[in-house]
């Protein structure tokens, strides 16, 4: 069994087995909603890099999910200005009114869209945001029109809300994107809603006006929910903009839910804080389910986030010049490695080649079994597709620097010559 079979296993007989130490010996029975989770494989693969990197290896990760950069200083100073000020006690579940102020105000100068506080609510996270709308929108055996490659986080979240994930393939043909055609094959009587990731984790693929605007109307039609998470926003790189489908048309927004946050734009992963804008109703309701679970987001990361706001996108701007060098010279250099095939993303930070010739080459039976051996033998920590619902996929991130991505292409490289079969 290699290290990330060990950690997998552990991880599932985490969710599936819990000892009664009022009876010994005995096992509890776990509610049966989480029964059927999955556990995250990027969390895997994370953490057997890091305890490979603890006992002395030399790892170079291209599975991290966020910025490498730190937290710009004004943002830091903002939050330790709040703390010296006493303002570390509770607030309103939904969010401090200035933060949901500004975070409309965003929203208006970026997309156009007018959104009063009480259509915004602040979540400790954008996953949080995702896991309160589809506790508050879901009932049982409700089905939500999955688009793979898919965040990882999105079928748990559906399933943990009593729904059904229905997966429709983003084709590698047409850049990983689904069609109306093919949304409206998957539209059933239990169809309550889709989900729109644009730009898209693990693909970095976006949606043009004209795609959005023909799936909105088949949404519009059949009275289905949209919800656009539109985390990675901040970081595209080539002239097609970010649009969400929330200012396509007033219709359209009033059958939108935006969720966003500050974790990709400025580089605050572990401040958790993220936003869901949209209908009054829905966003009461989250806010009342939030009161119940979580009470409010950190109070000094909300004022962090209210500064990272109020300072425009200066710092996004300084990371995204970063980003575009480093994707211009990873797409050259995977590209190049024998079997791997790659479309140029146009945002977020990752790239994801399919491999099914280098499988071929190499005689690996699976992306999994691939990518365990390169972590083990090569000591570099990739993603593999599987998670995602695409199999024949790696998940290259390129947030980390150009000189650790050379090191591991050239990495790669060797263990693709040394597996070669003839």
């Amino acid at each position: 069994m290699t290290i990330i079979d060990w950690i997998m296993v552990s991880m599932i007989v985490g969710f599936h087995l819990q000892t009664n130490n009022d009876r010994k010996g005995d096992i509890m029975e776990l509610a049966n909603r989480v029964k059927t989770i999955t556990p995250s494989s990027t969390l895997a693969i994370t953490a057997t890099a890091k305890a490979l990197k603890d006992s002395g290896h030399d790892v170079i990760s291209l599975s991290v999910g966020e910025p490498d950069f730190n937290t710009p200083e004004f943002i830091i100073d903002a939050a330790e200005k709040a703390m010296k000020a006493g303002l570390t006690r509770y607030t309103s579940s939904g969010g401090i009114a200035t933060l949901r102020e500004a975070i409309a105000n965003k929203m208006k100068a970026d997309h156009q869209l007018d959104y009063g506080i009480d259509q915004v609510i602040v979540t400790t996270g954008a996953k949080h945001a995702l896991f309160l709308l589809f506790q508050v929108l879901l009932n049982q055996g409700d089905e939500v029109i999955v688009p793979t490659p898919y965040w990882v986080s999105y079928p748990e979240q559906i399933k943990l809300a009593e729904g059904k994930p229905v997966f429709v393939e983003g084709r590698e043909k047409n850049n990983f994107k689904v069609t109306k055609e093919q949304v409206e094959e998957a539209i059933t009587e239990k169809t309550k809603a889709i989900i729109i990731n644009s730009p898209n984790n693990p693909t970095g693929m976006m949606y043009s006006e004209e795609e959005l605007l023909a799936i909105g109307e088949v949404c519009l039609e059949h009275n289905i929910m949209i919800i656009s998470d539109e985390i990675y926003e901040k970081l595209t790189y080539f002239d097609q903009k970010h649009l969400s489908m929330a200012q396509l048309s007033e219709p359209l927004k009033r059958q939108t839910v935006v969720i966003n946050g500050v974790s990709k734009s400025h580089a605050m992963t572990g401040w958790r804080i993220g936003y869901a804008c949209g209908e009054k109703e829905i966003i009461q309701a989250m806010t009342n389910y939030a009161s119940h679970a979580t009470s409010n987001p950190t109070t000094i990361a909300q004022y962090a986030a209210l500064a990272a706001y109020q300072a425009g996108d200066e710092e996004v701007e300084n990371m995204k010049i970063a980003f575009k060098e480093r994707l211009e010279a990873i797409y050259q250099l995977v590209n190049a490695l024998p079997g791997f095939s790659t479309i140029k993303p146009q945002g977020a930070f990752y790239l994801f080649p399919n491999i099914t010739e280098a499988l071929k080459q190499t005689g690996f039976k699976s992306v999994d079994d691939f990518v365990t051996a390169i972590l083990e033998e090569e000591k570099v920590a990739l993603i593999p597709g599987t998670g995602f619902g695409a199999p024949n996929n790696l998940r290259f991130s390129y947030a980390t620097s150009l000189d650790q991505i050379k090191e591991a292409t050239k990495r790669i490289e060797h263990f693709m010559n040394r597996h070669q079969q003839n």
